[in-house]
């Protein structure tokens, strides 16, 4: 069942980690949340969460390449691939040098205008995308932190990611 599963996956993403991982994670949900069915129902339970595990996958790559894209925009003209987009950001102790004030400055106010977009979602929506995308939590763990479902925590993500994306624009950040 695996080897059919890994394949599957593999042809779906095209990356030979990614389906590891994705049929790693089918098999765990598999064993932790149906371990008491029927053997004979395994195999079609196992393909419904695999396929679901992929839908995931590009739900996760979506979002991380519209975050990693906005985030690069804080250090514009820099197209070098090895440089993680996260390195831009000064750490809160101030140890990182920029190059020059006037970079300083537009980062500064880049930041301050994407803090003060996120001070204006919704608490949940905020709590949501903090935790998801900030504090890298997965669904399920957002959703016991919340208090809510997994279908909540997906729809606050949402609705916060495109709330953000419109209140940036209409502030002059470019995606």
């Amino acid at each position: 069942m695996d080897r059919r599963a890994y394949k599957q996956a593999l042809f779906s993403v095209r990356d030979e980690e990614a389906a590891l991982d994705i049929v790693q994670d089918s098999m765990l949900k598999l064993a932790e949340k149906y371990a008491a069915k029927p053997l004979a129902e395994l195999p079609l339970l196992f393909q419904r969460i695999l396929q679901n595990t992929i839908r995931d996958y590009y739900r996760r790559q979506k979002v991380r390449s519209f975050w990693t894209i906005l985030i690069s925009a804080l250090h514009p003209g820099a197209e070098d691939e090895e440089r993680d987009p996260l390195d831009t950001l000064r750490p809160a102790d101030g140890s990182r040098v920029i190059d020059g004030p006037s970079e300083q400055l537009e980062q500064n106010q880049v930041i301050a205008i994407i803090e003060q977009a996120l001070e204006s979602l919704p608490w949940r929506q905020r709590q949501a995308f903090l935790l998801r995308y900030w504090e890298e939590m997965d669904v399920a763990e957002t959703a016991a932190v919340m208090g809510c479902s997994q279908g909540s925590v997906k729809t606050h993500c949402s609705r916060a990611a495109h709330a953000l994306a419109a209140i940036l624009k209409q502030r002059g950040v470019e995606l």
